[in-house]
C-alpha cells in the first residue's frame, strides 16, 4: 500500500526547483503548484532525478530522499536490533563511522556497544559480529539463518544481482553446486590445475630472473600470474603477460577493487540508491566493471560458436552444456546472465585476493629473513632446488604450511568479510534481527582475537605448529569465511599459495635495500580492506 507524505514547511520555502523529479513505476508524483500554493504529496516509490543546477537543489532532493526512506524503515520497527549509536535520517550513523576510518570507527563502536551491535548505513541497519565465538555461533551454528548474501551495491548495480556471489535461494545453492563440481572435475585438488598452476610458477620465476637482481615492485608480475591461473580455469587459455586484452582486464579489476576500497566507495555503498541516478565519479570507477563485464561476454559469444559438448575444457563450456541441458526448464538458473555473472564472481574470488596475501606474503618474509630461511631450508630438504614443488609437499612441510597460515592470519585482506543477511528473523543472543537485515561477520576481529591467537599483532608462524611440529588447526583460522557462504575457491587459493610461495623461494632470496627491520608491515590506509604498502624487493639467485 502506497502512503504519502506532507512535505514539511522548511522544504516548501526553499528556492524554486527547476529541475524534474519522476517515477519508473505505475506511482505518480504530485508537487506544490507555486501559483495555487496547493499542499505537496510525494507517492513512496523509486526515484529518477535529473541533476539540479545548484547544490541547494541536490540537498532538497536529499533531504525528501531521507525522510522518505527513514520513515519506511522506522515503519517496519527496528527497536528490537542489537544495540548502536543512534542514527541520523539519511546520513545513518556516518558521524560514528567515518569512511576514511572506517575498521577503526568499528572497532571503537565494539568497545562502546559489545561484540553485537548495530549501525545504520544511510537508512539501512546493518548487525555487526565481532569476534571467534559470535562469528562461529552466527555462520557455523546458525547457518541457516544467515546463509543469505547481504547487499552489494557495487555488484547490484552492474550485475544485476546474478551469479554465484550476490545470488541467493536456489540461484545461490545451484551454481555454488555446479561451480564446486565443475573445479573439482577441472582438476580442483587433482592434477589438471595443479600443472597450470605450475607452469604459471615457471613463467613467474623467469620474470623475476630478468630483473637481474634489481629492485622492483612485485604488483603487476603477480597479478599476472595468479590471474591467468583463473583465465586458464574460465577460459581455457592463459595471456602473454604484454597481451593488451589481458592488461586491460587487470587495470578494470584493479580500479574496480581500488573503488572498493576508497572512501568515494563507502559512500556509494550507503547511498547507491540515490547516487546511482546522479552523475558523478561514481559512474566513471563503475564502468570498469562494465568493461569487464563486456570482456566476459565476448569470451562467451566465442565459446557459443565453437562449443564442443562432447569435450568442454574450460568453465564457461560447461556452464553452457549445463545450459543447453535445461533450456527447457522455465525456472533454471543456467542462462547468460548467471553465466556472465558467475565468471566474474570467480574473477574476483580467484585473482585479487591470492595477489594480495602473495603481496603481503613477500613483504612480510623480507621483513623477517630468518623465518624466510627457515622455509628455504625446508624447501631444500623436501623438493631440492631443481623439480618443481607440488602439492603432495605440503604434508611433509609443516613448518612452510604453517607460515602461509600465519601470512594469511596476520596480513588480514578482507577484515570485514562480505555481507550475510537474515534467511528469517531470527533470535540472536538476546536480540532479534529481522528477516532481510543485513550482517557483517567481521572476520578480522576472529583472526586477530586475543583469546584465540596469543599476541595477535605479532607474526608468529609457530602459533600454527603443535610440540611436535606438525601443522595444527584452529577452528579460529578463518581467511575464507564459514558457513554455507564460505568462499568456494579455498582449495584452489591454498594450492596457489603454496606452489607460488615454493617456486620463488625455492630459486631466490628475497630482500630489499634498506634495513629489513625498519619495514612497515601495518595496511596501507583504505576504508574497509587490508593492502599492504607500496614496496619494492630485490630477488637475488640463490646459488
Amino acid at each position: 500500500m502506497d502512503m504519502e507524505l506532507e512535505l514539511p514547511n522548511t522544504v516548501q520555502v526553499l528556492p524554486s526547483l527547476d529541475t524534474t523529479v519522476g517515477y519508473i513505476k505505475e506511482d505518480s508524483l504530485i508537487t506544490k503548484d507555486r501559483d495555487k500554493g496547493s499542499p505537496a504529496r510525494v507517492c513512496r516509490s523509486q526515484l529518477i532525478i535529473m541533476l539540479p543546477a545548484s547544490a541547494a537543489h541536490i540537498i532538497l532532493l536529499l533531504v525528501i530522499f531521507g525522510l522518505l526512506t527513514w520513515w519506511k524503515r522506522t515503519r517496519k520497527g527496528q527497536s528490537e536490533l542489537p544495540p548502536g549509536p543512534a542514527p541520523l535520517p539519511l546520513l545513518g550513523n556516518i558521524l560514528q563511522v567515518n569512511p576514511k576510518t572506517f575498521l577503526q570507527s568499528l572497532n571503537k563502536l565494539r568497545k562502546e556497544y559489545g561484540p553485537v551491535f548495530t549501525v545504520y548505513f544511510g537508512s539501512r541497519p546493518v548487525v555487526m559480529l565481532c569476534g571467534y565465538e559470535v562469528v562461529k555461533e552466527a555462520l557455523v551454528d546458525h547457518r541457516d539463518a544467515f546463509s543469505a548474501r547481504g547487499k552489494i551495491p557495487v555488484a547490484e548495480h552492474i550485475l544485476k544481482g546474478f551469479g554465484i556471489t550476490a545470488g541467493n535461494g536456489e540461484r545461490s545453492k545451484q551454481l555454488r553446486r555446479f561451480s564446486l563440481l565443475t573445479l573439482r572435475d577441472f582438476g580442483m585438488g587433482k592434477r589438471s590445475i595443479e600443472e597450470r598452476i605450475q607452469e604459471e610458477a615457471k613463467c613467474l620465476v623467469e620474470e623475476f630472473h630478468k630483473t637481474q637482481g634489481m629492485p622492483f615492485d612485485p604488483t603487476f608480475l603477480l597479478a599476472c600470474a595468479v590471474s591467468n591461473v583463473i583465465c586458464s580455469i574460465v577460459f581455457g587459455q592463459r595471456f602473454d603477460y604484454k597481451d593488451e586484452r589481458f592488461l586491460s582486464l587487470l587495470n578494470n579489476i584493479n580500479k574496480i577493487l581500488l573503488f572498493m576500497n576508497s572512501t568515494l566507495g563507502l559512500v556509494f555503498f550507503n547511498f547507491h540508491k540515490l547516487l546511482r541516478h546522479i552523475p558523478g565519479p561514481h559512474h566513471r570507477e563503475m564502468k570498469h566493471l562494465s568493461d569487464l563485464k563486456d570482456f566476459v561476454q565476448e569470451k562467451v559469444r566465442v565459446s557459443q560458436e565453437t562449443l564442443n559438448p562432447c569435450s568442454p575444457e574450460n568453465y564457461i563450456e560447461c556452464f553452457l552444456i549445463k545450459m543447453q541441458k535445461e533450456h527447457q526448464n522455465p525456472n533454471t538458473e543456467f542462462h547468460l546472465q548467471n553465466l556472465v555473472a558467475s565468471t566474474i564472481n570467480l574473477f574476483f574470488a580467484g585473482t585479487e585476493t591470492v595477489n594480495t596475501t602473495l603481496r603481503y606474503g613477500f613483504l612480510i618474509l623480507i621483513r623477517y629473513q630468518e623465518i624466510q630461511g627457515m622455509v628455504q631450508k625446508e624447501i631444500d630438504s623436501v623438493i631440492g632446488r631443481k623439480r618443481l614443488p607440488t602439492v603432495e609437499d605440503r604434508s611433509r612441510m609443516p613448518y612452510t604450511d604453517a607460515v602461509i597460515h600465519e601470512i594469511q592470519r596476520f596480513s588480514d585482506i578482507i577484515p570485514t568479510g562480505l555481507p550475510h543477511s537474515a534467511t528469517r528473523a531470527i533470535s540472536f543472543r538476546g536480540y532479534l534481527i529481522p528477516k532481510g537485515t543485513d550482517v557483517y561477520p567481521l572476520l578480522t576481529t576472529v583472526l586477530q582475537d586475543p583469546n584465540e591467537f596469543t599476541n595477535p599483532a605479532e607474526f608468529n608462524p609457530g602459533r600454527f605448529l603443535d610440540e611436535f611440529g606438525c601443522i595444527r588447526k584452529s577452528e579460529a583460522f578463518m581467511p575464507f569465511s564459514a558457513g554455507k557462504r564460505m568462499c568456494l575457491g579455498e582449495g584452489l587459493a591454498r594450492m596457489e599459495l603454496f606452489i607460488f610461495f615454493t617456486s620463488i623461494l625455492q630459486k631466490f632470496n628475497l630482500t630489499c635495500t634498506g634495513p629489513s627491520e625498519e619495514i612497515d608491515l601495518t595496511p596501507q590506509p583504505s576504508s574497509a580492506g587490508h593492502l599492504p604498502r607500496k614496496y619494492c624487493l630485490s630477488a637475488l639467485p640463490r646459488h
